[in-house]
């Protein structure tokens, strides 16, 4: 019997026909048992009771442009307002590191300091896998999770174990966790009237937009679920409210289009207006910061949010927002401070599987009035946009932060 090809070149077949057979499991499948067998592998916190020391280790990817990555930074700048010890620990991504990749840590914390994962649930005890045992023995391990929809999926379960206790950034994502986590969920939003957004000098020439235009942003990441973002909503509204005229600019701001190149391809397609500008840059918070600030009106008609973090950043920069009026962002937003755009419940649709269940169909044409509305009454957006900031320093103010942590000690 002849052997097609060389030794050489059959190794790598025989490596990777595992990998691809694992792959043509359906996704979901391939979701739950991984998340059931990291599940089953990862360390559980002790028992026994373990002397709570003051400060916060907080773990998650710190140097990565992530939703995930974004509240591990706040959280971090935040205790350090409030005077706390912090351990900072840089987790690989999940998704798109090798297995044997560790994580890097500014030290590592005394036994007793809280260890905060912000990792959601399917992924933590992989991060738990990886982390040196010295960062998670003898000491709290909290999950700071955020979920969008009303019920958390199965592929959670897991993870459950592997907690003392799962911090969330609003009602709604804790609304979801309770019944799993019974007396064991604490709302913590990021405190951001601690640590806010603050601009570069970047301008409008910057980012090559007309001084006298009213620009909307739409702002999300392809790394996170397209369909959830539901960026053609967002597009049927503009062009529901202003058509072709040049002196309204739709601006969206992609992050990560590389990860999903079929949606991006979508997105510019639809996106081919004169009107309408795509920015994909990487940039860097304080110039995300700053197109935020030459903006006029922010707009996102989700289908659902664990809580917003681009709308609160944008009300506290003192933008006018509209936005779908449902799920986690409604912790900080109302009908005082925010254009709320009305929704009907209904079954997702999501092409990667993630999300199953109900959530929002925000209506498009009510969206493209508020946005007329505002686009024509500068002093009317100017008002909404003050509103916006004073209530959203008053809400995210850091309490729950002060009481997490006086509730751990």
């Amino acid at each position: 019997m002849q052997m097609r090809g060389t030794p050489a070149q059959v190794e790598p077949l025989v490596h990777t026909r595992p990998h691809a057979l694992w792959r043509r499991l359906p996704a979901t499948l391939r979701r739950r048992v991984f998340a059931q067998a990291t599940g089953w592998l990862a360390p559980k916190p002790s028992l026994r009771e373990v002397p709570v020391l003051r400060g916060l280790a907080i773990a998650g990817e710190l140097t990565r442009a992530s939703g995930f990555g974004e509240t591990a930074r706040l959280m971090a700048a935040a205790a350090k307002q409030l005077g706390v010890p912090v351990w900072t620990i840089d987790l690989p991504s999940p998704v798109h590191s090798r297995p044997e990749v560790m994580v890097t840590a500014s030290s590592s914390p005394p036994p007793g300091v809280p260890l905060v994962l912000h990792v959601n649930a399917p992924m933590l005890p992989l991060a738990l896998l990886r982390l040196p045992s010295a960062i998670t023995r003898n000491r709290p391990i909290i999950g700071y999770w955020a979920w969008e929809m009303p019920e958390v999926p199965p592929e959670w379960r897991p993870a459950l174990a592997c907690v003392s206790q799962v911090w969330v950034p609003s009602r709604f994502t804790a609304a979801a966790l309770e019944p799993l986590l019974p007396g064991r969920v604490r709302v913590v939003p990021p405190a951001l009237a601690l640590v806010p957004p603050v601009a570069s000098s970047l301008n409008r020439a910057a980012f090559g937009l007309p001084e006298a235009a009213v620009v909307v942003l739409v702002s999300f990441n392809l790394a996170s679920s397209f369909a959830r973002k539901n960026p053609f909503a967002a597009i049927a509204a503009f062009r529901g409210a202003f058509g072709d005229r040049p002196d309204r600019i739709l601006v969206l701001k992609v992050g990560h289009p590389e990860h999903a190149p079929a949606d991006f391809a979508r997105l510019a397609q639809m996106a081919r207006a004169p009107n309408i500008r795509l920015e994909t840059r990487m940039l860097a918070p304080e110039d995300r910061h700053a197109l935020t600030a030459c903006a006029d009106i922010v707009l996102s008609l989700h289908r659902g949010e664990g809580f917003g973090l681009v709308l609160a950043e944008a009300m506290l920069l003192g933008k006018s927002v509209v936005a779908t009026g449902w799920s986690g962002n409604t912790d900080f937003m109302d009908g005082t401070n925010a254009a709320l755009v009305d929704y009907r419940l209904v079954p997702a649709r999501d092409d990667r599987a993630v999300y199953r269940g109900l959530w929002a169909e925000p209506d498009a044409a009510q969206a493209a009035v508020l946005l007329r509305t505002l686009a024509d009454d500068a002093d009317m957006r100017r008002s909404l946009g003050e509103r916006a900031r004073v209530s959203t320093l008053s809400r995210l103010d850091g309490q729950e932060l002060t009481a997490a942590l006086e509730g751990l000690t």
